[in-house]
């Protein structure tokens, strides 16, 4: 195997590709990024066995003898990174070395594996696909993917949920304190279709694709996997098996009382309350609604804070707390400029919605 690249081109490659590669460090060869050179096009592979990318490179490059070999991903992107700007030429025996030049800069005969103990990503057939942006799939994931469970929670709490109903993209997840729901629409029309989709394969995916709402994703889903499809890039991941939490059952739209509020001046506030708690403690901040105000209150071993807050206010007064941490979570990843809190007494939940639904934050109280 021989060819030249661009640095640039050979950098994004590896940034994509590395995303999948194991952790573990069971398997030498899972800790690899497969290269195959031919007709013209480099391609990288990467696969934990769980998660593969496997990715493209079909501009600035001259293959001059096809062929392909596996090579450590770390060793690969640290020789990349350390080469000068420019192009730079690959070639290989095949089975256990690896060279890269570029100008009088010679890394010569770097230990590899040879590309036939290298597992490909698995040949299946998709039954069922549908396209979002990639925009609105980064946003969703971004709304969402910080209350997922942790790695030990149930093991339905580890995914995100995504339900596809008639022209609406669903996205759940929840880690048994707090539920996020984001919801945007299709262009088309599709089959009901409900899979869990791991929280580790969609923090990477959001790594890998662009906020660009005219680019799409193609995500194809059988009963084991599930595919996505952008640019020159490919990502499958095992879903997690099973039925997702009834999370309809807990979206009542019942409350007593009603709060609109500024979203930044919250969020700032109950910030600045955290200066009051050190790390292992567990002290709420406290949400005292009255009429036109709602006090922000914390009380800790360091001090007490208590700042007033305008706002418009319908049914009763109130008195609930809350964990900080979860309220300032699902406040930064609102973009409108006033939020809605709806609740209905000290132990119920707090939703966050806008008017259509398109997204939903339930928080649970705790005792104060």
């Amino acid at each position: 195997m021989k060819f030249s690249c661009q640095k640039s081109k050979l950098s994004e490659a590896i940034s994509i590709a590395s995303k999948a590669v194991s952790s573990k460090r069971n398997m030498e060869i899972m800790e690899c990024i497969l290269l195959i050179a031919k007709s013209n096009e480099l391609t990288m592979i990467a696969n934990d066995m769980e998660t593969g990318i496997e990715t493209v490179v079909d501009q600035g490059i001259d293959i001059e003898e096809a062929g392909m070999i596996a090579i450590n991903a770390k060793m690969l992107s640290d020789v990349i990174h350390k080469m000068p700007e420019g192009e730079i030429t690959i070639y290989s025996d095949e089975q256990t070395y690896i060279s890269f030049k570029s100008g009088d800069i010679l890394f010569d005969k770097i230990l590899a594996h040879s590309g036939d103990t290298f597992t490909l990503l698995p040949n299946i057939s998709y039954n069922y696909q549908f396209k979002i942006s990639s925009f609105s799939l980064k946003e969703m994931i971004r709304q969402t993917i910080f209350s997922v469970g942790g790695e030990d929670s149930n093991k339905m709490m580890t995914g995100e949920l995504f339900e596809i109903k008639e022209d609406h993209l669903r996205i759940v997840s929840l880690d048994g304190h707090r539920v996020s729901l984001k919801r945007v629409k299709l262009k088309e029309h599709n089959e009901d279709r409900k899979v869990i989709v791991p929280s580790r394969t969609l923090n990477e995916l959001s790594k890998i694709i662009d906020d660009d709402p005219e680019k799409e994703i193609l995500i194809c889903i059988s009963d084991n996997h599930i595919l996505f499809k952008y640019k020159n890039t490919k990502m499958v991941s095992l879903l997690i098996d099973g039925d997702y939490y009834e999370i309809d059952a807990l979206m009542t739209t019942d409350y007593s009382t009603k709060v609109i509020i500024n979203r930044q001046s919250l969020l700032s506030c109950i910030d600045r309350s955290t200066l009051l708690i050190r790390e292992t403690d567990r002290k709420p901040v406290i949400f005292d609604i009255r009429d036109r105000v709602m006090k922000i209150q914390m009380v800790s071993d360091i001090g007490s804070m208590n700042e007033p807050l305008p706002v418009a206010k319908e049914g009763d007064n109130l008195k609930i707390a809350f964990n900080p941490r979860y309220f300032i979570d699902a406040l930064k990843v609102i973009g409108d400029e006033e939020v809605t809190l709806y609740m209905t007494n000290p132990k119920y939940p707090c939703f966050i919605r806008d008017e259509e639904d398109s997204y939903i934050y339930l928080i649970l109280p705790v005792n104060f």
